[in-house]
């Protein structure tokens, strides 16, 4: 792409292609063209047949801060100008309707969406990552993090369950998930691969160097016996009821926001707002 953008789509290596989140001064937060922009990235190279793996990094010191709050405007005229790719609608509709109807189409629509993307995917996590960071992060299948990464959900601080991509019991097991969201403290890049969340942790400045390494690595397997190796992980999480459990909390999730909607005036509970504590990684 030859002017800026949000997304950036390169070709840095023979069969990978590699997404960049493209705001760093926003902290890459993500915005409706945002996501529209690297879900489109995602179809070209997941319909690109001399592409293998497919690497999703960030421009700035941070991977991403989450969902960009400061998007305005109704939920109709938020999603006016792109063209879903989900099957729910009613964007224009009151109550509770029209905001279930986004975050179904691009919260918890398009992270499922690219979970489940025939090609192997590798996020490359540097800096914080935040709530809608997550993800974008747990969609992927092999995470690699730089040593100054933290990860954090800090919605349950907002009167919200957790993020509408509700991968928190697969990625960290029961209880780390529930001290994660009770808490919203950080979790280091050590910490996450220790609990099996993150594959490897390398100096920030070998990042991009390693997981391309690591994408080339992967590309030399034929690209069916990889789409075929993905379906039979993806559909051992699935048989322990993922998805089920996933629409259950998504359902929470949106509960919540309709009980802060009739108690505060606001989609979230400003009561449970605070200071983001620091990290380990400072």
């Amino acid at each position: 792409m030859s002017e800026p953008r949000s997304v950036l789509y390169e070709t840095p290596a023979a069969h990978v292609a590699r997404l960049v989140l493209n705001r760093p001064e926003a902290r890459n937060a993500q915005d409706t063209a945002l996501l529209y922009e690297l879900n489109a990235a995602f179809d070209r190279a997941a319909r690109d047949d001399t592409i293998k793996v497919i690497i999703l990094a960030a421009n700035g010191p941070h991977f991403s801060s989450g969902h960009d709050l400061r998007e305005g405007g109704s939920v109709a005229e938020q999603m006016a100008a792109f063209e879903p790719v989900g099957t729910w609608c009613g964007f224009g509709c009151a109550g509770a309707e029209a905001r279930m109807a986004r975050e179904k189409e691009i919260y918890l629509g398009l992270s499922e969406r690219w979970r489940n993307i025939p090609k192997p995917t590798i996020a490359a996590v540097q800096g914080k990552c935040i709530a809608g960071g997550l993800m974008l992060a747990w969609p992927c299948d092999i995470i690699v993090a730089a040593d100054d990464a933290a990860f954090a959900d800090n919605t349950v601080g907002m009167g919200v369950g957790g993020v509408e991509y509700f991968a928190h019991p697969w990625e960290l097991g029961p209880r780390k998930a529930k001290e994660l969201l009770f808490t919203a403290d950080w979790l280091s890049a050590e910490e996450a691969r220790a609990l099996g969340m993150v594959n490897h942790v390398v100096p920030a400045a070998e990042l991009q160097a390693f997981a391309l390494a690591l994408a080339e690595k992967i590309a030399r397997k034929p690209l069916f016996a990889l789409k075929l190796a993905k379906e039979a992980v993806n559909a051992a999480e699935d048989a322990q009821g993922r998805v089920g459990a996933m629409a259950t909390a998504f359902a929470l999730h949106q509960l919540a926001h309709s009980h802060n909607m009739q108690v505060h005036g606001l989609p979230v509970d400003p009561s449970g707002l605070q200071v983001q504590p620091k990290s380990k990684a400072g």
